[in-house]
């Protein structure tokens, strides 16, 4: 399903991006997501015979989601819930739209997704070890539990070294692990290790930033993080800081947009959640604290980010939620199959749980099944080669030696074309970014610059950054692509 719907090459924006530094093991926009870089650099090597570097990256987001929906089977089966059950919640995962939409283009969320499902995973078998030793003291039992708590907290080091929303998850992760073992608290040297392992794990990674910046320096560098302020810029995303004020300029439209998500993403089974957690309150207590406030902080904070789309925010509530889900279903397999169990004086035949377990699933994928055709349709990207084609059009239609004056979605593809492919090395390409990075000055510096050396493109975000270009120079539209502007001279009443 994600492979028939993968785009088949070349994407914009961060997507290009990602398809450009990955396989150059560069440095990406803040946070720097030095995990996902080199596990991309790693893929686009092992991959290689798949096809285009582009495809690669795409087809790791794939790989990626698979491995979380594959966690969510084993998540929900340590939850309790019977092996159909299970798989069918992660079928439901998996094609619920903001899952499915991450799994078909380079993104670095794919690999946040997949670390979290990891992550859920090491900390409930962490907790079966903890029980497992309170049941049999000794010394092997505990350095078993003390061993995957430090697998635990190195899981969470690459999680940290890949996306700023893994620090949502520390109240979480802390809640739960005292909730399970408070004795951790007065167990100094673990916790201590622990804190270490996991901060010496990211900031091994981290490393990715200043060594491609600097000694090694890779073809395409975000920023500066070569330098100690430069790298703080990239890690603590200082240009983005400011963007989670929706909270406090409309309380109520944040606070209310995670319902109108849940909404879209589950359609009518958004209100078996409130359900599914109060089930898995009852059952499992630990499990309902960690994904509760997980899901809760998380919710919270996308809810008042305004920066850009952050719907990929809610995939971590979205696996948490179909995890509540399933062990909803296994509470209701339980209660309509008859109980289990040694003390049980009703046999309950085998068959007529899963049956039972059968027939629950289906009508939990019912909702999803009506709507599927149209879901299809809207996330496919198995023809989508508008940015290949566009790419196409701005290095044929301009002329040797040009410089072009882009922003983000359009020069990413053009560093693709031309780190990658080897195309136009003779155009220099000055994004609004780099050229504030490189000090060059305003749009109008830039090309005042190169104007009557060189010929000089711009391609502009809006139409009023359009028009401002046009109210200083004379810019001539090209003819493909669209948005391409040759600037062919000043206004005569420009100062």
């Amino acid at each position: 399903m994600f492979r028939a719907t993968l785009l088949p090459g070349l994407g914009a924006w961060d997507t290009a991006e990602a398809q450009t530094v990955l396989p150059l093991m560069g440095t990406m926009h803040p946070t720097g997501f030095p995990a996902y870089v080199l596990l991309g650099w790693l893929a686009s090597v092992v991959l290689a015979p798949l096809g285009s570097p582009a495809l690669r990256i795409n087809l790791l987001s794939a790989l990626l989601v698979a491995v979380a929906v594959a966690s969510l089977v084993f998540v929900a089966r340590r939850l309790g819930a019977n092996l159909i059950v299970a798989v069918g919640v992660a079928v439901g995962f998996a094609l619920t739209p903001i899952v499915w939409q991450i799994a078909v283009a380079a993104d670095a969320h794919a690999l946040q997704l997949a670390l979290l499902g990891v992550l859920v995973l090491s900390l409930l078998r962490w907790e079966t070890l903890v029980e497992a030793w309170r049941a049999d003291p000794g010394r092997k039992s505990m350095a078993r539990a003390d061993r995957a708590l430090l697998a635990v907290a190195a899981v969470f080091g690459v999680a940290l070294a890949n996306h700023g929303l893994t620090l949502l998850l520390v109240p979480a992760v802390g809640a739960y692990v005292v909730s399970v073992e408070r004795a951790v608290l007065r167990r100094r040297r673990l916790a201590t290790t622990a804190v270490m392992v996991c901060l010496g794990v990211a900031a091994a990674l981290y490393l990715e930033l200043p060594m491609r910046a600097g000694p090694f320096r890779a073809p395409l560098v975000y920023g500066h993080p070569e330098t100690w302020s430069g790298f703080l810029d990239v890690v603590l995303a200082r240009q983005f800081q400011g963007g989670a004020s929706g909270l406090l300029t409309d309380p109520a439209g944040a606070l209310t947009s995670p319902f109108g998500v849940a909404a879209a993403q589950y359609g009518p089974l958004v209100l078996l959640i409130p359900l599914g957690l109060a089930a898995t309150i009852a059952r499992h207590p630990r499990y309902a604290l960690l994904s509760g406030v997980a899901t809760a902080l998380t919710c919270l904070f996308a809810a008042s980010y305004e920066n850009a789309d952050i719907g990929r925010y809610y995939l971590g509530p979205a696996f948490f939620a179909w995890t509540w889900i399933a062990v909803l279903a296994s509470v209701v397999v339980g209660w309509a199959a008859g109980p289990t169990g040694p003390d049980d004086r009703r046999p309950v035949w085998h068959g007529q749980r899963s049956t039972v377990a059968l027939a629950l699933v289906v009508v939990l994928l019912v909702p999803t099944a009506t709507v599927l055709p149209a879901r299809w349709r809207a996330i496919d990207s198995s023809e989508a080669t508008w940015a290949s084609d566009w790419l196409d059009e701005a290095f044929t239609a301009m002329e040797p030696n040009a410089a072009v004056l882009s922003w983000w979605s359009y020069s990413t593809p053009m560093w693709y074309g031309q780190l990658i492919e080897g195309r136009r090395p003779d155009v220099e390409i000055v994004d609004d970014r780099t050229r504030l990075d490189e000090h060059l000055g305003s749009v109008a510096d830039v090309i005042g610059a190169n104007l009557g050396t060189r010929p000089v493109y711009v391609i502009r975000a809006t139409g009023s950054d359009l028009q401002a270009v046009a109210d200083r120079f004379v810019i001539v539209p090209v003819g493909l692509p669209a948005n391409l502007y040759r600037v062919t001279g000043r206004q005569e009443t420009s100062p």
